[in-house]
């Protein structure tokens, strides 16, 4: 940290100013009014995605009862929304007003987030210590990750405050508008909320994503409008070298004279550091106690510093910025080999470039820095290896391996810190290309998109972490409006199949009950075309409208029971009697029956005037017809069917036997076959498969919905279009031919790791790397 020169219109570290002056009054009032505009959008967007969070998370519920606490929340916040909102900026508001009248909170944090304990004896003590705790939990895992996130700006607010407030020394946890109190306060707001703690954990996450997630803006608009004010305009907080990078440059002179490198602290979790504990400890072993460097070199004068290496990839970086970007179409295989080369041998040109600058080859490089070296390598092979990715885009992204690895150099927390900013924007561009083809992508927008980012990080980035958080929010904004549109387009296509596949069933349903009730009887070819076409044309629109269980449907299946009955022969006067008390019933449940499936009033009395003929027949009232060569050639014309059901009016005798596309039974199905089956059956909707077609045609598609119904699988490209749909034994046997294979869900950084690991444990050591 820099101090300020001193001079009439700056404000260096050494003056104090009186919080009630008017200067520092103003100031402060400037602050006030920044931060309770900003936080008053920034908790009204939050509170607009709760609906939508939850929503989700009810529809994915695994159990009525959860279905329920969601719903229940749903109604909750927004009756309950207004008040929070405001308590929540009240508190801030009082915190904001005790700063700048002195009366600042102890560092231990504000009394807002104080829990609120149950009352002695309830038998409710237990539920309620474990819902404090696990909030408290939520509530601090907060705090910390974005403190260390926004250390930088914080840092910077922190000291201007304290100039402001006559020299009282201002720490995160006494900023007004510092993670602290602001998470603290809105713990407090959410003692209205009358919810399952599970809901308020999700909207604790949502609190997070919208309003901490954004407090980089305010922070950095305090700092301009006090900077403009003469408020330390040239402090600085450093990053390169920064506390873990300077833990890391003693641990690289200590490994450097043969002393076991410290361990490196990790700010992201127990499991991070113990990633890097553990790739520490493969690279030493790897190198088997050797110094760094080239093997077999005599040391050369000092060790590289940081600001050496920075200063010989920048110019390695200049060059790679010059290479033109392959076409989102063109076949990748040259430029991969390209890249390859440079992936593999950016070491080598690395140290050929130190020995320029500094006039002679450097023998050895500190330890740290190798390893630092070594690991962004590796995790860019892996990306030329990594089959998620399609090979269009391993070509892209590979063209990072320089600025990561400057990026590497200056803040040593991007291997250990999962929310890195440079990490956080590396996964982001795996994740979209994932989904990227070229039936998918035609007008090449994605391609387009991720190839800007790289272009920016080759040609802007010198040593401002910041840009990574800037294309990140870019890429984001990016992938929110193309999921928007997919989304309504995914939502179309799953309702055109679930609507196909409930006229499908209903068309089975009516088919089933109409042949269950014919059975073995022989019926005249004039009943059988009104039951098989007009009728089961009605059966299914009731199914549709009104449902299986329904009135209407119950009387359009007794109306098919007498209609069978009225054809039985006619031998008594009893009989004769029966059939002429079916007959009015018959006509009125027909000529309704017909007028809701569409028919003209003129088909109707034609039909209706052909079983007239019959039954007076039937009822031996007019001599019968002379019989006929055959029963087709008796049989009336068939009656036309109204456009409007032309999707339905297919024949009972003509629906597909329901057995013919069940699955072969278990012991007939291949091993192979049930390894894939067992797979598919855990594929859960939004996991993201690739199939392959001829011509090492390709597509990549999501699993979007599982039918309730059939059980088929639908897939679609990342424009929401439906690329193909599968029953389960269908899918597994696409996916034992190797025409389909399910991509990796986890993000890319974490597989690399996995994959390193993996690789140094087995001790493979590639052709040109020391040992």
């Amino acid at each position: 940290m820099k101090e300020a020169n001193e001079s009439s219109n700056v404000v260096n570290l050494s003056q104090r100013l009186d919080p009630s002056s008017g200067r520092g009054g103003d100031l402060l009032n400037a602050v006030r009014n920044i931060s309770s505009r900003r936080l008053q959008q920034y908790i009204g967007n939050m509170f607009e995605h709760v609906d939508d969070a939850l929503f989700d998370l009810a529809e994915k519920a695994e159990n009525n009862a959860a279905q329920m606490h969601y719903f229940d929340g749903m109604r909750e916040v927004r009756k309950r929304r207004p008040v929070i909102e405001r308590g929540f900026l009240a508190l801030v508001s009082r915190e904001l007003n005790d700063f700048a009248g002195g009366n600042r909170a102890p560092s231990a944090g504000p009394n807002v987030g104080a829990p609120v304990g149950p009352v002695p004896g309830s038998v409710e003590l237990s539920l309620v210590a474990d819902n404090e705790l696990e909030e408290s939990l939520a509530i601090t895992s907060m705090i910390g990750k974005n403190e260390s996130r926004l250390s930088r700006d914080l840092f910077a607010v922190n000291q201007r405050l304290s100039v402001i407030c006559g020299g009282t020394r201002i720490e995160d946890a006494t900023n007004p508008i510092g993670p602290a109190l602001l998470a603290q306060a809105f713990r407090q707001a959410m003692r209205e909320l009358n919810a399952d703690m599970r809901v308020k954990l999700i909207i604790y996450k949502l609190f997070d994503r919208y309003v901490m997630a954004a407090l980089e803006e305010l922070y950095q608009e305090v700092n301009a409008e006090l900077m403009r004010a003469g408020v330390l305009p040239q402090l600085r907080h450093e990053v390169l070298r920064n506390t873990a990078g300077d833990a890391g440059a003693a641990a690289g002179a200590a490994a450097a004279a043969g002393e076991v490198p410290a361990p490196l602290a990790a700010d992201d979790s127990e499991a991070s550091a113990e990633l890097l504990q553990t790739l520490r400890a493969l690279f030493s072993a790897r190198r088997g106690g050797h110094p760094a460097g080239v093997p077999g070199a005599m040391p050369q004068g000092p060790l590289p510093t940081a600001n050496e290496l920075i200063g010989a990839l920048s110019v390695l970086q200049s060059q790679a910025a010059m290479v033109p970007m392959p076409m989102a179409a063109a076949v990748p295989s040259t430029s991969a080999v390209d890249v390859a080369e440079q992936v593999l041998h950016l070491k080598e040109q690395l140290l050929s470039q130190l020995g320029s600058l500094r006039g002679q080859r450097p023998g050895q490089i500190a330890t740290i820095d190798e390893d630092t070296i070594d690991l962004v390598g590796m995790l860019f092979e892996f990306i030329l290896e990594d089959r998620n990715l399609p090979p269009q885009m391993q070509v892209l992204l590979a063209r990072l391996q320089i600025p990561y690895l400057k990026a590497a150099i200056l803040d040593r927390k991007l291997f250990a810190h999962r929310q890195h900013p440079a990490r956080r924007l590396l996964d982001g561009l795996a994740d979209a290309a994932k989904s990227w083809s070229e039936e998918s992508d035609r007008d090449g927008r994605l391609h387009d998109t991720i190839k800007a980012i790289v272009e920016r990080l080759l040609q802007e980035f010198d040593d401002d972490m910041t840009i990574f958080d800037r294309l990140h929010a870019e890429l984001a904004q990016f992938q929110d409006s193309n999921r928007r549109r997919a989304e309504l387009a995914e939502q179309r296509v799953a309702e055109s199949t679930r609507g196909r596949e409930k006229l499908e069933q209903a068309r089975r349903r009516a088919a089933r009950e109409i042949l269950n009730r014919i059975g073995d009887h022989v019926l005249p070819p004039l009943i059988h075309g009104v039951l098989s076409r007009a009728w089961a044309n009605y059966l299914v629109l009731t199914i549709l409208r009104k449902g299986e269980e329904s009135n209407e449907f119950r009387e359009a299946l007794r109306f098919v029971d007498a209609f069978i009955a009225s054809t039985k022969p006619v031998r008594t006067p009893e009989a004769k009697r029966d059939l002429r008390q079916l007959l009015p019933g018959i006509e009125r449940a027909l000529r309704k029956g017909l007028a809701n499936v569409a028919f003209q009033e003129a088909d109707i009395e034609k039909l209706l005037a052909q079983l007239h003929s019959y039954y007076r027949q039937q009822l031996g009232e007019v001599a019968p017809a002379p019989a006929q060569p055959t029963a087709e050639a008796a049989a009336p014309a068939p009656l036309p069917i109204p456009e409007s059901i032309q999707p339905i009016a297919e024949s009972v005798d003509e629906l597909e036997d329901e057995t013919a596309s069940a699955e072969p039974a278990a012991d007939t199905i291949t091993p192979e076959v049930r390894d894939q089956l067992d797979l598919v059956k855990a594929l859960k909707p939004g996991i993201w498969l690739e199939f392959s077609g001829q011509e090492e045609h390709f597509e990549r598609a999501k699993l979007s919905w599982i039918s309730p119904m059939s059980g088929r699988y639908l897939f679609v490209n990342r424009r929401g279009l439906k690329v193909g749909d599968y029953s389960p034994y269908e899918l597994a046997m696409v996916m034992a031919e190797g025409r389909a294979r399910v991509l990796a869900s986890n993000a890319l950084f974490d597989r690399a790791m996995d994959a390193i690991v993996d690789r140094l444990s087995n001790d493979e050591v590639r052709p040109g790397e020391s040992p």
